[in-house]
This record gives C-alpha cells, structure tokens and sequence, in this order.
C-alpha cells in the first residue's frame, strides 16, 4: 500500500477542502441538503437573469413571484411530506393527484350543495365541518390502500395506479363533470390571496416566533447531547446556526412584506374600511399566506413524527430492511395501512389548499400531481431503495419542482417543453441518488 496518503497537504486546494470539510463536520449540515439550496438558488438566479437579458428585466427575484412561488408551492410540499414516509418504506403512491381531485370534489359538494340548506348559507361551521370531511375521505383512501398491501399483498405501484384510475374517474361522476364553485368565503381564505394571508404584523410575530423556536432547539439540543454525554458541537457552530437560522426566518419576513395588495383590493377595502387613500397610495403588506402556515406546521409535525416518535423509527426500520423489522417485532402490515393513511390524510389537506386557491372544486384538480410530489420527494434525497429520507429535503425538492415550473412559464416555455424538464430532472435526480448509494457503500 503506497504511503501517499500520509504525507501532509500543503496546497491551496487542500488546505481550503479541509478547512470545509472541518466545518461541515462541526456544523453537522446534510451535504446533499447543502447542495440543493445552491441548485435552488442557482435555478432562482438563472430565471432572473434570462429575463434580464432577454426581456430587459428580471421578473424571478421579485417579492411578487417569490411570494406567489410558496403558495403555489404549498400543496406539492404538503404531500410530498406524506411521500416521504410511503417512499422510504419502499412503496410507491401513484393516486395522490386523483385523490387530491376527489377529496377537493367531495368537500366542494358538502360545503356548496349541502351544508348551506342545513346550517344556512355562510354558517361558520361550514368550512371546519368541509375540511374535516376532506381529511377523513382521504384518511379512509389510504388506508384502504394501505389493507390492499400490507394484507393483501398487492404491489403498492398496481394499488396506487388503479387509485389513480379510480378516484379520478369517482371525482368526475360526484361532480357530474361539473366545476363546483364558489367555496365558503372562509374556507377561500386557505387558498391565500391578499386576505388569505395574515399581513405584516402577524408576519412578524411569526418570524420572532421563529428564530425563539431555533435557538431553543438548539439549547435544548446541547443540554440533551450533555445528558446522554454525546459529542458536542463547537460554540461557534451553534451560533453560526443559530444566525443563519433566524437570518433565514427574518429574511423571508422581510420578503413577504415587501409585496403589497394589488392597487385595486386597497382601493375596495379602503372604501369598505371608511380609510382615505393618501396621495401616494396606501401600502399593505401581504405577509406569510395561510397556505405557507400550512405547510410549515406539517413540516414540524411531519418532522417530529419521523424523528422523535416510534412510529417513525419503525419506518425506517422497515425501509432499511423489512425483513429483519419484521422479525424483530414490527407489525409492518399495520404500519404500511397507518402510512398509506397518512398520505391519504395530507393529501385531503392539500386538496384543501388546492380548492381553496382556485375557490372552486373540479374532478381535473391534481392532475399529474403524482409526478411533482415523488419528484419532490426523491429530488430531496428519498432514496427509492428505501431507509432514507428527509421531510425537509421533500419540501426543498417541491421548491426546485416550482420554480423549475415558474420559471418556464415566466420565459414563455409551452406545456410540452416543461413536462420534458421535469421529466428529464426526475431522472437525473434518481441517477444522483444512486451514484451517492454506490458511492456511500
């Protein structure tokens, strides 16, 4: 064996990839997360500045498209939380779009031709009462998705394939072909808009929230690494994440902000308020919108439960290796219908969101969604090979799907060219994936 590998490194390179990896290693940052916010960033600014030179300007990085981008992000990342779980199990869950479209279907009927001629037309249970029965039918669908695998022994890809068939076609005869509009003036709200977020007060009680939130996962995380008598991280790594934490929450609050209501929304809520409009105009922030809310909470819940609860260390431990989970106890038929029905379940809530933002309910809402939410979730590192996943690399692959999205239509991309993008992504996410694998043996 050559004793190459001894000998100290003394060039620029070397010195500046261990001063890196050193700080990686203090830090303890996911590499792989690391590399997709810089493709993230990469694709924000490469959007930005072909605008710039092709139209003269850059519509990319604007409050207005960042704004509209996390909203229309929110109900690919509400799924692609579930997708997770199902993914690293070593299932697949094709029907998350027909399902999206029937469970939007079935509460666009309950709170549109139903409740009103129970409770009255503008009950304020209507829309608690519609997104409950949203939740429960998605609920009930996966977990008979979920008894179809695990007990039955059916693949999980002819399942799903057929659910996709199924409840799209269910979704069509519920609405009789119909677009069922409009939704409960609340229930509208969680679609967002500029009375669907909670403005610029509300948004920075949040990001204060935030950053208290940081710093005390990160305290609490030094005195548990103390107790259990595990290896500390550096003090400079805890405030570098610590700053960089709330630099990111604040940021973003600062971005929100930074968008106001549409000059003819003010002038109409002026004129509702009794508020005279000044010579200048009258600036409103949008904020955080409601569906942004929505999905950072299931990130947290979504997080903790497969972090820190039993319930997700047994998914992983069937992802890593199923067999042995099972003969180590694991109930692995039950668990796949408690997984398959919490996918069902974020998918009602994202057809909550859906629903809401377009204010009206069709059986072709979600179409293709199937596609941008495991894209989402395997460009985010879910390994397909099972064992391996992160929600919060989930949510970063929805923002890459997005903003792949956006941008093509900002650049004036026809539907065919993006289906081809994403197409083409998805492959070579699963490519890296399995380059990493090989690599991480």
């Amino acid at each position: 064996m050559s004793d190459s590998s001894s000998k100290p490194i003394t060039s620029t390179a070397g010195r500046e990839e261990g001063a890196l990896t050193r700080f990686l290693r203090a830090t303890e940052i996911d590499t792989r997360l690391l590399g997709m916010a810089g493709a993230l960033l990469a694709i924000w600014i490469g959007f930005h500045l072909y605008g710039h030179f092709v139209n003269g300007y850059g519509a990319f990085l604007t409050p207005r498209n960042l704004w509209n981008l996390s909203v229309q992000t929110a109900s690919i990342g509400i799924m692609a939380c579930g997708m997770v779980l199902v993914i690293v199990t070593r299932n697949i869950d094709l029907s998350v779009g027909s399902m999206l479209g029937f469970t939007a279907t079935i509460m666009g009927v309950v709170q549109v031709y139903g409740l009103p001629k129970v409770l009255g037309l503008g009950h304020p249970l209507i829309w608690i009462i519609a997104v409950i029965a949203g939740m429960i039918t998605g609920a009930l669908i996966g977990a008979f998705h979920g008894w179809l695998i695990g007990y039955r022994k059916i693949p999980a890809f002819i399942v799903t394939l057929g659910g996709l068939l199924v409840w799209r076609g269910a979704a069509f005869l519920v609405a009789r072909g119909e677009t069922i509009s409009p939704v409960d003036s609340t229930f509208a709200l969680l679609g967002g808009g500029p009375y669907g977020a909670i403005g610029a007060t509300g948004s920075w009680i949040v990001g204060l929230a935030g950053c208290a939130g940081v710093i005390g996962l990160i305290l609490n995380g030094r005195r548990q690494r103390k107790k259990f008598e595990f290896p500390l991280r550096p003090v400079w790594a805890e405030y570098f994440l610590a700053g960089a934490g709330c630099a990111l929450i604040l940021g973003a609050t600062v971005l929100v902000n930074s968008y106001p209501w549409p000059k003819g929304i003010v002038k109409q809520y002026a004129d509702a308020s009794g508020i005279e409009i000044p010579e200048g105009g009258l600036f409103i922030s949008h904020g955080f919108a409601i569906p942004v809310l929505i999905l950072v909470a299931v990130a947290m819940v979504m997080t903790f439960i497969s972090t820190r609860t039993r319930f997700g260390r047994y998914v992983y431990a069937m992802g890593g290796n199923p067999d042995a989970a099972e003969l180590a106890g694991i109930n692995t038929r039950w668990m796949t219908v408690k997984i398959f029905a919490l996918m069902g379940t974020l998918a009602g809530l994202s057809a909550v969101v859906a629903s809401a933002r377009l204010n009206s309910a069709t059986n072709a809402l979600g179409t293709l969604d199937e596609l941008y939410v495991i894209a989402a979730a395997v460009i985010g590192g879910t390994s397909l090979a099972g064992g391996i996943g992160t929600i919060y690399g989930a949510i970063l692959g929805a923002f890459v799907m997005q903003s792949l999205q956006t941008g093509m239509v900002l650049i004036g991309f026809d539907a065919a060219v993006q289906q081809i993008v994403v197409g083409s992504v998805l492959v070579v996410a699963v490519y890296i994936d399995t380059l990493y694998r090989r690599r991480s043996k």
